[in-house]
């Protein structure tokens, strides 16, 4: 029997400070046990003065998934989620394209307005009118995708003649998945993409929660005439692994799902699946190449 759900991991982000040889050995072995998605968070830095903390930053997200669309051959690839905001439009079409490339087909368009403002300032984003922004940028990035070619005059954007050169692998662009569970966001983007994704502050990384989430994206789905079942549904669960520190959020929200037995992570994991979820992005702690590993006996068990 097939696994009953697709299953990812994150790679770390700013956990501590990694090379790049950590992140290509992360990458080959989650190709290796047979991982079906790496996932890079798309961050430029962060600033947190009301939480006492040092300022920390990733590596640059959309270099960083070419260089693993190269390493990789089988595994999909994809930002959780890059912010529309930090480039113009028809930029975040051309490097979509580009690394389906790269990959052969394999890339997954994470979208979404960003929310961490300090990030914004300090590198010379505007902050304001983010959902107007992102409206008018969705709207240019997926007529890029789907013709190849776009103009738009708009309150944000001047667009003229743009044209995407090399075309994407995949038919009419990479699959887009929102990451949002805001409701102007949902109803602008849910009769358009492919994919939809929660992270697991969202639904309180339980599956109360998460019930409670999916409903509700079900009825947007419904309001805005879309069959809910179309919807791939992806969620980011946080465990705590091996020599984890049972972290939480930044904020505080939630605890981590201790997964330190394999057995553990495959029921959740298919109860997920119950639920309604498709896919999965796994958020590990720690986030490393043992933690990775360490998903083997799960997926042996999910695919028994």
């Amino acid at each position: 029997m097939p696994r009953p759900l697709k299953i990812g991991v994150q790679l770390p982000e700013v956990e501590y400070e990694y090379t790049w040889p950590q992140l290509k050995e992360m990458a080959l072995i989650a190709e290796e046990i047979g991982l079906d998605s790496i996932w890079l968070g798309d961050h430029l830095m962060y600033r947190y003065a009301d939480l006492g903390r040092a300022p920390r930053g990733p590596f640059e997200a959309w270099s960083t998934l070419a260089a693993l669309g190269a390493v990789t051959e089988r595994v999909q690839l994809g930002p959780l989620v890059a912010s529309v905001l930090f480039h113009s439009p028809p930029m975040i079409a051309k490097k979509a394209a580009t690394i389906d490339q790269i990959s052969n087909g394999r890339f997954v368009l994470g979208l979404g307005a960003g929310w961490h403002e300090p990030e914004y300032r300090g590198f010379g984003f505007p902050y304001d009118h983010r959902f107007s922004r992102f409206a008018e940028a969705f709207g240019i990035i997926r007529e890029l995708m789907t013709t190849g070619e776009c103009t738009f005059h708009g309150e944000f954007y001047d667009i003229e003649g743009a044209l995407l050169f090399p075309k994407p692998v995949q038919p009419g662009g990479p699959p887009i998945m929102i990451g949002s569970k805001g409701r102007k966001m949902l109803e602008l983007t849910l009769p358009h993409v492919a994919m939809w994704n929660a992270w697991s502050d969202d639904y309180g990384n339980n599956r109360e929660g998460l019930a409670t989430l999916l409903a509700e994206i079900d009825q947007v789905c419904e309001e805005v005439g879309r069959d809910p079942q179309t919807l791939v549904k992806t969620i980011c669960p946080l465990f705590r692994m091996e020599g984890g520190s049972g972290r939480v959020s930044d904020y505080g929200v939630p605890a981590s799902i201790d997964g330190r037995e394999p057995g553990v992570i495959a029921e959740e994991l298919t109860a997920y699946a119950d639920l309604g979820v498709d896919h999965v992005q796994l958020v590990l702690d720690p986030i490393t190449a043992d933690s990775i590993a360490a998903l083997a006996p799960v997926l042996e068990e999910l695919d028994g």
